[in-house]
């Protein structure tokens, strides 16, 4: 078989399930079969958020994660209209960075959170020659998945579309240096960023980190089913993630089969789960930034595996967008960057794809 070749088999899916496959119950914070190994648990970002780690210390992290997701949303989170991003969006013309978000003052406060999602944004976008693109949320906001009210759009006004894409691209938005502070400057008004779709993988890179800077060697790290495994998991080998079907249908306990991590990223993007149907016509909450309109293609999910969970996020979003064939050539012209994709058909079955740096991880599927 070659590495291009498509596997007809019934397959995985892509939305992503952690599980422990040693079923080790939890106790309080510690593992009843691993009492090496604390879980903590909350929730972020609208969803949730899990970390299993090595306990070398015998410390609970609970309060440190919290303040840190804290602090990134107060960054990142259109949701909150205080946040870093929510005053960019609500401004005319720019936004100072040293503003902190908290207080609306001009104190110096470093926005660090989000200046690196907004760098590694414009990387993206660059890479995906505008498939990936942040400034898309004027779009997610009309077809109804953004921060403004959640509605069913039941009648497409075309000529709305066409006015919002004039606020669609990066090169609306200039990170410039202005009396020697960040200040970032918007085109128009009506430019809005969202970083919806890298926010959780940085998220998950930020507690990688709290770990490691405290000689935690040994975790996995998950929001909202994005992920970073390092190290060992309690059974002593690699971590192992289920995977379930891509079926509106299918149950998060509906796993078809496992892939191991270790020290690297996994992301995953899929449209059929969040997405609303009107006359016969699904609409997802993929939008594409060239079109404007929710992006129907053959492609059901996308798996990157990638260093770091910020990078795999934004390229799994990005392979939603691009469809199979131009998803699979992204993938594989970048280093260290390696994605698994499940394909419809048009007889309503499933076909698997993968760069060839997954076949071994995948071999038993051939």
């Amino acid at each position: 078989m070659t590495t291009r070749q498509l596997l007809l088999t019934p397959l995985l899916s892509a939305l992503l399930l952690l599980t422990l496959l040693s079923s080790c119950e939890t106790s309080g914070n510690k593992m009843k079969e691993n009492a090496d190994y604390t879980v903590v648990e909350g929730n972020t970002m609208g969803t949730y958020y899990r970390v299993t780690y090595k306990d070398v210390q015998d410390e609970n992290l609970k309060t440190v994660f919290d303040s840190a997701l804290q602090a990134l949303n107060m960054q990142v989170s259109t949701y909150i209209p205080e946040s870093t991003i929510s005053r960019f969006n609500q401004a005319d013309s720019l936004y100072q960075l040293g503003t902190d978000p908290n207080t609306g003052n001009n104190t110096g406060y470093n926005n660090d959170h989000f200046i690196a999602n907004y760098k590694k944004a414009r990387e993206v976008f660059s890479k995906t020659d505008g498939f990936f693109d942040p400034t898309v949320m004027p779009l997610v906001n009309y077809w109804g998945f953004g921060y403004d009210e959640k509605k069913k759009i039941t009648t497409v006004d075309s000529s709305k579309i066409d006015s919002l894409m004039r606020y669609i691209g990066m090169d609306h938005v200039e990170l410039e240096l202005y009396d020697e502070s960040e200040v970032l400057v918007k085109s128009n008004p009506g430019v809005k960023l969202d970083f919806s779709a890298i926010a959780k993988g940085y998220g998950v890179d930020l507690l990688g980190r709290i770990l490691a800077a405290r000689g935690i060697s040994n975790y996995l790290v998950d929001i909202g089913g994005e992920t970073l495994a390092q190290g060992m998991s309690p059974r002593g080998d690699a971590w192992k993630l289920g995977i379930n079907y891509p079926n509106e249908e299918a149950g998060v306990q509906d796993i078809q089969t496992t892939v191991p991590l270790k020290d690297r990223a996994l992301a995953t993007s899929g449209n059929y789960r969040n997405f609303y149907e009107v006359d016969g016509v699904k609409y997802s909450h993929t939008i594409n930034p060239k079109t404007g309109y929710p992006e129907r293609n053959a492609l059901l999910s996308a798996s990157v595996f990638a260093p770091d969970c910020m990078t795999a996020d934004a390229y799994a979003t990005a392979c939603m967008t691009l469809g199979p064939e131009r998803a699979y050539d992204l993938i594989e012209s970048i280093p260290n960057l390696e994605a698994y994709f499940i394909i419809g058909e048009e007889d309503g079955g499933m076909a698997v794809r993968y760069t060839p740096g997954l076949q071994s991880l995948f071999k038993t599927e051939q």
